[in-house]
């Protein structure tokens, strides 16, 4: 082997290294990022007074938005798969957040939307991200060509992460 192709295996193999320990703190930072977030969520709540809510369900409620969705619609879009959304969904109608109708097709289907009251909260989280954005614009953390590259990023990484799913089945 020359002297040349053992330097550059070197250099390949620091690279590799590298990289692997990037995906590695870039794993760690999602994981943490998405917990933080849940955590803003519930002090902007508790600042609120709101107490019967959780931050899951908080998010659930901005996520649906106007739409009229199922807890299958819901997890098949890739949402909340580390907690129980029918449980969540159930607990919603409950406390008068959310609507639910039997499909008039498929009896075992529920769809759930949200009523006046999940509206209003569905506003104070919008207020909250808006209110995020705004800051991390002005303070100069983030512009949009930054908050650009950091979403096309994510969008590939979980492109690839479905692809890796498809290809076990």
């Amino acid at each position: 082997m020359s002297v040349h192709s053992r330097i550059d295996q070197t250099r390949l193999a620091a690279r590799d290294a590298s990289f692997i320990t990037s995906y590695l703190e870039a794993l760690t930072l999602v994981e943490r990022l998405h917990r933080l977030l849940l955590d803003v969520i519930k002090d902007e709540f508790e600042r609120l007074g709101v107490r019967e809510l959780n931050a899951v369900q908080a998010l659930l409620i901005f996520n649906i938005g106007e739409a009229e969705v199922t807890a299958g619609e819901l997890r098949s879009r890739g949402y909340y798969q580390g907690s129980n959304v029918s449980y969540n969904l159930k607990k919603l109608v409950e406390m008068g957040y959310m609507h639910h109708e039997r499909s008039e097709i498929d009896r075992r289907s529920v769809r759930v939307r949200l009523t006046e009251k999940g509206r209003r909260i569905r506003e104070v989280v919008a207020r909250l991200f808006f209110g995020h954005a705004e800051g991390l614009m002005a303070r100069g953390v983030l512009d949009l060509d930054g908050i650009d590259l950091i979403t096309t990023s994510l969008r590939r990484v979980e492109r690839y992460w479905s692809d890796q799913i498809r290809y076990i089945y």
